[in-house]
């Protein structure tokens, strides 16, 4: 009989030397390279606008972009031979106009470029720019430079009616530090507001940037001229008149530091009750009836001279000096609904009020402030004014 475990081994050994041999062969089988591509694609140049673009805004941006490439020229020339002034980015691969055109005029927008794989490209735009049926300005509420309080919204007043309200909202710029959350709001087609969520913080600075040259608003209305104005957050002053107990208290930066008598608005002209925000300073002021609708020579007409009022509303709410009133200061509401003050309170009032404070008028009898009189935005709800208004 055969050694049969001989022979188990020798077969094993017989697969095992097969099995090895069958690995190397795989292993040491080259493998297959794929040729590398020698080709690269083309430069390719956007420019906007496009050739032979019309009706195209002045104060649209005007761009050069190149893709598989590099930009080594860009011009923009007028027919005139005016040539607008531009720059690159850091690669080379943009470039934009850095001066408004002019309306109604036609220029060349040039490009020349060098691509990836070498090859030189170069590529021409001829556009002319609109001829507006009605150019519109804006004016900002806020003096360059001003110091106001924490009440004060950016409030924008146009020369004309803005259809496309998305398009003015695009070209006017908010900007603060710290960042400020707030929305624009539209009081009519003329009268836009952009105000915070919560009251500005002191020492806040706000940058308001109307970029509105050359913008196309609707109907052929166009931007006449970019205004720029900045204004910087003071003390919180906040001052609380209450009708019933005949006070006001003065707050700064949250300590209460002066408290006055004072007389509102009598029961046939109360003051209307609400949060305003002062609006504009006067010395030597004239307070005249005829302003809104009373005749000086009517049983409750008067034109008289005060020596300090500030005024808190459009429809003629002022807080100001009413040395005739002084005995009844504290005691009973006789004015003709301006908040009266003695002389040295009303001084000192507008020694350390400015405009942006903001003014409270509780229990008056009177009926709730309108968000649209003056700058008492801050009636309105911030749900209400984060609809946008008028649209």
């Amino acid at each position: 009989m055969p050694n049969t475990r001989r022979v188990f081994a020798a077969v094993m050994g017989v697969c095992l030397f097969a099995g090895g041999c069958t690995t190397a062969t795989h292993a040491e089988a080259p493998k297959p390279v794929r040729p590398a591509s020698t080709s690269e694609p083309s430069l390719a140049l956007d420019l906007t606008p496009g050739p032979k673009a019309n009706n195209v805004a002045p104060g649209k941006p005007i761009t050069v972009d190149a893709e598989y490439g590099e930009l080594t020229k860009v011009t923009l020339i007028g027919a005139d031979g005016t040539v607008v002034k531009g720059s690159l980015n850091d690669d080379s691969t943009a470039w934009r106009a850095g001066e408004k055109l002019g309306f109604g005029k036609t220029y060349t927008l040039t490009a020349r470029g060098v691509g990836d794989d070498g090859e030189r490209v170069v590529e021409r735009s001829r556009f002319t720019t609109a001829t507006p049926a009605q150019t519109v300005s804006v004016w900002p509420a806020v003096v360059d430079g001003a110091t106001v309080g924490v009440g004060m919204p950016v409030s924008l007043q146009f020369s004309a009616p803005i259809k496309n309200k998305d398009a003015a909202e695009r070209a006017l710029r908010v900007t603060s530090k710290p960042q400020t959350k707030g929305a624009f709001h539209w009081f009519s087609d003329e009268w836009v507001v952009w105000r915070p969520k919560e009251h500005w913080k002191p020492r806040t600075k706000v940058s308001i940037d109307a970029e509105v040259y050359g913008r196309h608003f609707g109907n052929g209305v166009y931007g006449a001229q970019d205004v720029s104005t900045d204004m910087k957050i003071g003390k919180r002053v906040v001052a609380v008149a209450n009708g019933k107990t005949h006070r006001m208290n003065v707050w700064i930066n949250g300590n209460k530091v002066k408290r006055m008598p004072i007389s509102m608005g009598k029961p046939t002209h109360p003051t209307p009750h609400g949060t305003y925000t002062v609006m504009s300073e006067h010395h030597d002021y004239t307070m005249d009836s005829s302003t809104y609708g009373v005749p000086v020579n009517a049983d409750e007409g008067y034109k008289i001279t005060v020596t300090h009022a500030t005024r808190l509303s459009y429809s003629g709410i002022f807080y100001h000096s009413a040395p005739w009133s002084v005995g009844d200061q504290g005691h009973r509401n006789v004015s003709h609904g301006c908040i009266n003050l003695s002389a040295p309170d009303a001084a000192w009032m507008m020694n350390h009020s400015k405009p942006g404070d903001l003014f409270r008028v509780t229990k008056s009898g009177g009926q709730r402030l309108e968000p649209t009189d003056g700058f008492s935005v801050w009636q309105m709800p911030w749900r209400k004014w984060r609809t946008g208004g008028v649209h």
